[in-house]
């Protein structure tokens, strides 16, 4: 298999032959910073989280880093990303969804103008910058021959304006996809930099083509003096479910045994690992409760399973490949690494949608009809199918928690997140921490690292105020001030978590809050709305002022009060 599919850009290969190759170490004693993000993996869906998934290398970071239990993103993929490329939240910086709509600063569907990015900021402080996968977060209009496009059989220039891409908001390079769900053997909207690539060579994958590039990146960076930043954003393992064959075998027979005894095993240890040290009861109810054995399509759902298992393996393999180039070029112990997932795992049906929309094709670029197996009649791995997870291996995917991607539930928000930075982390190392994380304190540690300055101005643009706060304080010391509050909406789902622990909960078209304590109650299981109702009006009041201030209000469609 070769997925390698370009050498790096002219410019970038240049600018690594600097006077610090000769002597084969950087004056510039700043950390590099690498930010990987997955897509749609599942609170338990690494081994030091608890899988049977075969992750060694992610687990090896783990070991000689520190592992979140309480970190927080924004539920769904585009407002994760929004939020932690500026520091903002989601709705701040424009996305609160991907909805278009020009009255409402927090709808916009793009990255907002008051808003700047990593990229921009550090690039300003002398750090090289580069992205590597899944943008997401530019609005992407359909167009009449939408169809034919996601297939290959035409071809557009841009898949959105070009000044929302990467490399116009402070990458120096980009190689990767604009859109948000891609074939993996043959992705819509790859890019480089603005150029979109009209063709991929046999035997392409993508997850290994992002690793492939990452490395070649590495070790050019190696030979310049300047710190960088990357953020490598995978695709996996969103759907559709395509993986490798020689990865699905490996998972082949993993999940004949079912739901629920893979979930019970996964708490198990995650009771072994200290996820949530001093908690012994911390598994929330199956959400389910048909029985394995009853199932009509056992086969076909542990072969789904199998395949989300063999996408996240081929992530950890390139990481290895990623670790291995950091290692030989003398960067590792200096390397800032932050691994999260933008969300939780979806409980998405994608069986039962049309083909040939949005991002959504109906046949391969040689006219192959995609099937979406509404019926599971077609075992998914291969590119002709477009199948998803769905709710009951969500719900085993988020082990301890109830529900998944899009709910403000912990399912749906709280995210795995491992750092490891040999050089800098002094704290916890190997073990667990419970300070609380949120994706758009990573803008903030990076700035901090950077020693660089978060404008107030940029480009002629009044620039938001930062709401993160750097977890470099608990890298060194274990601890932080962290933030008051944290406020949640994504589709009317609506949450509000306070730093004592307590949580609010608003489920979309419901109009009772219901309540939480997370030091006592980890996984959501007990309602104390009835019981605390000073609690409850005390917090939705400050829901409702950090929604008027953070732009969540007027949603689109609502009236106003």
């Amino acid at each position: 298999m070769n997925s390698k599919l370009l050498l790096l850009p002219t410019a970038l290969m240049v600018a690594g032959h600097s006077a610090a190759e000769a002597k084969g170490k950087k004056s510039d004693k700043r950390p590099n910073i690498l930010v990987i993000l997955a897509d749609d993996l599942g609170y338990s869906d690494l081994g030091c989280y608890g899988s049977e998934i075969h992750t060694p290398n992610l687990d090896k970071l783990a070991q000689e880093g520190v592992r979140f239990n309480h970190f927080y993103n924004a539920s769904r993929s585009c407002p994760t990303r929004a939020s932690l490329l500026t520091g903002l939240y989601q709705h701040q910086a424009g996305i609160g969804r991907m909805t278009f709509d020009a009255h409402l600063p927090g709808y916009r569907g793009t990255l907002s103008r008051n808003a700047v990015t990593i990229a921009e900021v550090l690039k300003e402080a002398g750090y090289t910058t580069s992205m590597v996968g899944k943008w997401h977060v530019a609005e992407t209009p359909l167009r009449k021959d939408q169809r034919e496009w996601l297939a290959h059989r035409v071809f557009h220039d841009t898949f959105s304006d070009l000044c929302h891409y990467p490399v116009n908001r402070g990458f120096d390079s980009h190689y990767g996809v604009i859109y948000g769900v891609v074939d993996y053997f043959d992705p819509f909207s790859l890019v480089e930099g603005e150029v979109p690539i009209k063709e991929v060579p046999k035997g392409y994958y993508i997850t290994q083509a992002l690793s492939d590039r990452a490395v070649q990146e590495v070790e050019e960076y190696a030979k310049d003096d300047k710190p960088f930043f990357m953020y490598l954003a995978y695709t996996a393992p969103h759907w559709p479910l395509h993986a490798l064959p020689e990865d699905i075998e490996k998972y082949k027979d993993t999940y004949k045994v079912g739901w629920e005894a893979i979930r019970n095993a996964r708490y198990e240890r995650q009771k072994q690992l200290g996820i949530f040290p001093g908690m012994d009861n911390f598994l929330s109810e199956r959400q389910f409760h048909d029985k394995w054995e009853d199932n009509p399509h056992a086969e076909w759902d542990a072969r789904a399973m199998a395949v989300h298992a063999a996408m996240i393996d081929r992530v950890d393999q390139g990481i290895g490949q990623i670790i291995e180039a950091l290692k030989k070029t003398g960067q590792l112990d200096n390397t800032l690494i932050l691994f999260l997932s933008d969300n939780g795992c979806s409980n998405e049906d994608c069986q039962n949608m049309s083909g040939g929309e949005n991002d959504r094709p109906d046949m391969t670029r040689d006219g192959k009809k995609i099937i979406y197996p509404r019926n599971k009649q077609v075992l998914p791995g291969p590119q002709t199918t477009y199948a998803s997870l769905g709710a009951r291996w969500s719900n085993v995917a988020n082990t301890p928690f109830r529900f998944w991607k899009a709910k403000s539930y912990e399912g749906g928000i709280c995210t795995p997140m491992i750092a490891h930075w040999p050089k800098g982390i002094k704290k916890n190392v190997g073990g667990m921490t419970s300070e609380i994380g949120h994706v758009m304190d990573i803008m903030a540690t990076c700035v901090d690292l950077a020693d660089a300055e978060y404008p107030t101005t940029y480009k002629g643009h009044d620039i938001l105020p930062m709401e993160g706060k750097s977890l470099l304080p608990i890298f060194k010391t274990g601890h932080r001030k962290g933030h008051d509050y944290l406020g949640f909406e994504h589709f009317n789902e609506r949450a509000f978590l306070s730093n004592d622990g307590w949580k609010l909960v608003r489920p979309k078209n419901n109009s009772q809050w219901e309540l939480y304590n997370l030091n006592e109650d980890r996984s959501e299981q007990h309602d104390l709305a009835a019981k605390y109702p000073e609690k409850v009006a005390e917090m939705s009041k400050a829901y409702e002022a950090w929604a008027k201030r953070c732009m969540v209000e007027p949603y689109p469609g609502q009236k106003k009060k």
